[in-house]
């Protein structure tokens, strides 16, 4: 052998194109014998691998003694017990001509947030039909959710072939209806192959068994199709860290997510519009004159100016929409039901933000692509919503630039991801509106009133005695001379609120609008009291995030069911019992109660002075 011939041998497959590719279907379509099959066909799997491999089919006996390729990316061992795949599998292989990374997503609608996961950076999907149970519910889901997350390739793999004797009818009229289906759809380029897995026909060659096919293998067809992408010329790179290793220096890092950069290039800073030319570009601890998309880098500036992780270095600051307030399209990932105002952290890129879903436009329907009314969020289902965020962020469409026009959605409690979503378009409003600041301010009245302003969130079941303690402590300050008024939930709901009933969307719907209106009164320097059940605890922490951190102060009204069911002022727990009054709090809909509240009033034990003089002091 040549001396350097192994480096150069790394060195070419180093310059090879990638691809990256997810395979998904319904269950057990044949997924991970596909992937199995096509490793083996091309030699990528290592012998210790073969096996190891051949030796848990045997004992899995799921193919009477012969290798189960499956078994090879079906890595769980409950995956394994099951024959199904429950996480992504993702897998590294390279041919001659390409190199690639698969990612075998699970079949079940359970685990449809795991195939939003693999499929967010592939460039190409290959979609398996049975050829027996034909087009599914799930083909469906599985390609809306390529088209919903920009995969523009398709391969439509027609699998288990062997078993209606590789009829061409059979596959000619799966292929036709399929295409039908995705007539409306962005795909760019759809290829149907007829295939059987675990024979290994039309995965790394042609088969003979069906010689009417003129089309490639699947080999030769991921080999050869171009995916290319429309990479903007424009440079963008979203901030991850401000690197400071020591005094001297102070580097922006990041993956490039469009374009290339150049030394003592002139660029922005987003969201403060500062600018400056770029000093140096190191790739690793390498100096570079220049670096492109998908690198990490670190920049450094030739002069101090304020950039944070979540700001945005570009190259022509007119590139990118700042707003606060977008159309997008979600897959709903969560158990838990979404509603329209209640808020969730939304992570797009380096940036997150408080936001929330103010209008659900439609749904859309998988099996016929209609769009159906809806005023809630359900799990695995798609839907085209308006969202807005606390503060204004930086975004490209999704179709522009997939890193900046995607993102994901949080819950602020349990932190769990409960949607995905790209972006269709800013809204208008978001930019013909600009807050007003005007000379007479918060601080400016509070010093008029000579008393901060201040909410008190009264919060408890119905019968607790929330409305009792208001009355009182507003009679208290009134005498003290301090400026207050009371928010009550029953008045509130005969004017303001009079259009919501008692279902969650309109519970949610009811704290969001007087959070809001406590928000101006407190801002107008008047001590705030807001007697309302609010049974949701993701609600009132969406109020709290409204006020700054000395100015709420959440008091739960600690009255056990039994007592508020004794008092009964209203008769309402009787009706409620009888079924006269559907989603009543603490009979048939739930009460959050506060885990860490300012206050915590025990009626029961405490009298009406010592409650007000506890509740006072938060104002001396």
């Amino acid at each position: 052998m040549k001396k350097n011939t192994f480096e150069e041998y790394l060195i070419s497959r180093e310059k090879l194109e990638l691809l990256r590719f997810i395979t998904c279907g319904s269950v057990d379509d044949g997924k991970s014998t596909l992937i199995g099959r096509m490793l083996n066909d091309i030699n990528s799997i290592r012998k210790d691998e073969l096996e190891a491999l051949r030796a848990i089919s045997k004992k899995s006996g799921t193919q009477k003694g012969n290798i189960d390729y499956a078994l090879l990316l079906d890595g769980l061992t409950s995956e394994q017990e099951q024959g199904i795949t429950i996480d992504v599998a993702y897998k590294y292989f390279s041919t001659e001509k390409r190199k690639f990374i698969v990612a075998d997503t699970p079949g079940h609608e359970e685990y449809t947030r795991n195939m939003v996961t693999g499929s967010s950076v592939a460039d190409l999907a290959v979609i398996l039909i049975d050829v027996n149970k034909g087009i599914s519910k799930q083909t469906l889901r599985h390609t809306n959710v390529c088209n919903f997350m920009g995969i523009k390739k398709i391969i439509l793999a027609v699998n288990k072939m062997d078993l209606i004797n590789y009829d061409m009818n059979t596959f000619l009229n799966i292929e036709k209806h399929y295409l039908s289906i995705c007539k409306n759809l962005k795909f760019e380029a759809i290829q149907t192959i007829p295939v059987s897995a675990i024979n290994g026909e039309n995965i790394s060659s042609k088969s003979k068994n069906m010689s009417w096919y003129k089309g490639p293998s699947i080999i030769d067809h991921l080999e050869k199709i171009n995916i290319s992408q429309n990479i903007e010329n424009q440079f963008f790179l979203p901030i991850q860290l401000v690197n400071r290793p020591t005094s001297n220096f102070r580097g922006f890092s990041g993956l490039i997510a469009s374009g290339n950069i150049n030394k003592n290039e002139e660029i922005f800073v987003l969201p403060s519009g500062s600018k400056a030319k770029v000093k140096s570009i190191l790739i690793g601890d390498k100096v570079k004159n220049n670096a492109s998309f998908n690198e990490n880098i670190t920049l450094t500036l030739n002069k101090e100016i304020s950039v944070s992780r979540g700001d945005l270095i570009l190259s022509n600051i007119n590139d990118v929409y700042v707003a606060n307030q977008f159309e997008a399209n979600i897959v709903w990932l969560s158990k838990d039901t979404g509603y329209v105002g209640r808020e969730y952290i939304l992570k797009l890129s380096t940036q997150t933000t408080a936001a929330n879903i103010t209008f659900i436009k439609y749904e859309l329907d998988i099996e016929n692509n209609k769009k159906l009314a809806s005023k809630k969020a359900t799990i695995n289902n798609f839907y085209v919503v308006n969202l807005k965020t606390i503060k204004t962020i930086w975004f490209k469409k999704f179709h522009q630039n997939k890193t900046l026009g995607s993102f994901l959605l949080i819950d602020q409690l349990s932190n769990e991801t409960v949607a995905g979503g790209t972006i269709n378009h800013n809204l208008t409003r978001s930019t013909n509106l600009v807050y007003q600041n005007f000379l007479i301010n918060k601080e400016t009245r509070r010093i008029k009133n000579k008393h901060k302003s201040k909410v008190f969130w009264l919060t408890g079941l119905s019968g607790s005695g929330k409305s009792t303690i208001a009355n009182f402590f507003e009679q208290f300050l009134h005498q003290k001379g301090v400026n207050s008024y009371i928010l009550d939930g029953d008045n509130i709901r005969q004017g303001l609120n009079n259009d919501l009933g008692f279902t969650d969307e309109d519970r949610i719907e009811n704290i969001r609008r007087v959070g809001e209106v406590a928000k101006l009164f407190v801002d107008a320097g008047i001590v705030t009291i807001v007697s309302f059940i609010s049974p949701f605890k993701k609600d009132r922490e969406m109020a709290r995030r409204l006020f700054s951190t000395d100015e709420f102060v959440e008091v739960y009204v600690n009255t056990s069911l039994e007592v508020c069911e004794k008092r009964d002022v209203k008769g309402l727990y009787q009706k409620a019992r009888a079924g006269l009054i559907p989603n009543f709090t603490g009979i048939n809909s739930k009460y959050d109660i506060p885990s860490n509240p300012e206050i915590t009033i025990d009626t029961e034990k405490k009298n009406l002075e010592e409650i007000i003089d506890l509740l006072y002091n938060y104002i001396k």
